[in-house]
């Protein structure tokens, strides 16, 4: 077993604050690393397994509020949904606790390689395509962090015996990257930063720094790879003491990898063209770029990199094809959470387009979306807590419906469709209102449209 690199958890006290999938991951970690751990949450402990689990450990839990029994701790450890400006938060800063994001305490435990990859579009994606490049390569990718379970988790799994191949994949959001203090990637991506959860950053300032926090420890031994299309983003990387390289479409100075009439190349080599490339979209050759050059800093075969390029169609509840119902093809875009997702997704259509907005609101700007309105959208039906300010934004634009539930918008989609339409979910907005989280909502829709669309 590592020794920690900040703290040996044997016998000290840790607070999880949250108890999502994250704050179980770092409860039942911490705990068999010797902790005294206390899990403690404002709302009700609905997973039963884990609840379970708990008990049999020995790990404390209080819910329904935080008893002055958070205090009594060496760490605290707090599960990305947790804002810093609770008043719990700054009570424990004041006490001079020490407090880290459920990331920055995994990665304590491994010396193995990580790629960690953020944005605000983008990230499952990428992960998704650097996770299958690495499998190609006789690599042992583990996807984590905002996808498949918690770097706890993984890193739990791995202690007993780790495979020597390992390199953990990491797909990390603004929150869970707020309480970095040693969290050093071998690679580090950033894919864009445009303006998203403007409901939790007092300014897009904030928010951008959190993103940049992945960078925060780098080194002559880390790599940063960074879109160099993105000029907030040039501004941010140069004068990181680290190895910087890009990626783009259109700066491509320091790319690794570029874009010819008709291939990715590196120097005048071609490694795959872009034609056989299964992954459609020009947003996404971005990510792409990206992925690939990853690939190649850890010395991956042009070979693999090509042949899993030409497989690699998409990832689910991205741009994900659900069903064709006389001539009308429905499209699951669930994991769009912010208005410029939807509009990489609008911009990946030919052919008219009924659009699906709603949700939880964060603060998205919705008129942004005017521009695009009369080319490629013939109607919109907003849904869910977020409808009146969609309606209010746009309904002057085009042809709009507000109804309430997902059920409802699709029914009214079917009503409105002809053949040679595209239905597609891309709802701009956080699914909390109706929705455990974007795949919940995703999955609801796919049901939906097999049962109602058929009607």
């Amino acid at each position: 077993m590592l020794a920690s690199k900040r703290m040996n958890p044997n016998n000290k006290n840790i607070t999880i604050i949250g108890v999502g999938e994250t704050g179980q991951g770092a409860a039942i970690l911490a705990k068999k690393l010797g902790a005294n751990v206390l899990v403690s949450d404002s709302g009700e402990i609905n997973d039963k397994a884990f609840f379970k689990k708990a008990h049999e450990m020995g790990i404390k839990l209080e819910t329904g509020g935080h008893t002055n029994n958070v205090y009594n701790s060496d760490l605290w450890i707090l599960s990305p949904g947790i804002s810093d400006k609770i008043e719990i938060i700054r009570n424990a800063k004041n006490k001079g606790i020490k407090i880290v994001s459920e990331i920055e305490f995994a990665s304590w435990f491994t010396d193995k390689p990580i790629i960690a990859v953020t944005g605000t579009n983008g990230k499952t994606t990428t992960v998704s395509i650097i996770n299958e490049i690495l499998n190609k390569g006789d690599l042992s990718p583990v996807l984590a962090g905002n996808i498949g379970f918690a770097f706890s988790k993984a890193i739990l799994d791995d202690l007993a015996k780790c495979d020597e191949n390992r390199v953990y994949v990491l797909e990390l959001s603004s929150f869970q990257l707020e309480h970095i203090s040693t969290f050093k990637p071998f690679i580090s991506i950033i894919l864009n930063i445009t303006a998203d959860h403007q409901d939790r950053y007092e300014n897009m300032e904030a928010y951008v720094e959190a993103k940049m926090n992945i960078a925060i420890n780098h080194d002559s031994e880390s790599y940063l790879l960074y879109n160099s299309d993105d000029s907030q983003l040039i501004n941010k990387c140069k004068n990181l003491p680290t190895n910087k390289i890009s990626f783009g479409l259109i700066r491509n100075s320091q790319n690794i990898l570029k874009i010819d009439n008709s291939h990715i190349v590196e120097n005048q080599a071609k490694i795959v063209s872009i034609d056989n490339i299964a992954l459609k979209g020009r947003h996404n050759l971005s990510n792409i770029l990206a992925a690939a050059s990853a690939a190649k800093i850890l010395n991956v075969s042009y070979e693999h990199i090509s042949e899993t390029l030409s497989n690699f169609s998409g990832i689910e509840h991205r741009l994900e094809k659900v069903e064709t119902i006389s001539g009308v093809t429905y499209y699951n875009d669930s994991k769009a959470t912010n208005v410029e997702s939807v509009i990489a997704a609008i911009t990946s259509f030919k052919n008219p387009i009924i659009l699906i907005l709603g949700g939880k609101d964060k603060d998205s700007n919705f008129n942004s979306l005017s521009p695009f309105l009369n080319k490629k959208i013939k109607k919109i039906v907003s849904y869910g807590e977020a409808r009146n300010k969609i309606s209010i934004a746009l309904r002057d634009a085009v042809e709009l419906n507000k109804v309430f539930s997902l059920r409802d918008a699709v029914e009214e989609c079917r009503k409105s469709a002809v053949s040679g339409d595209i239905v597609l979910l891309s709802p701009g907005c956080a699914s909390f209102d109706q929705f455990k989280n974007y795949e919940h909502r995703g999955s609801e829709f796919k049901k939906i449209v097999k049962n109602v669309a058929y009607a």
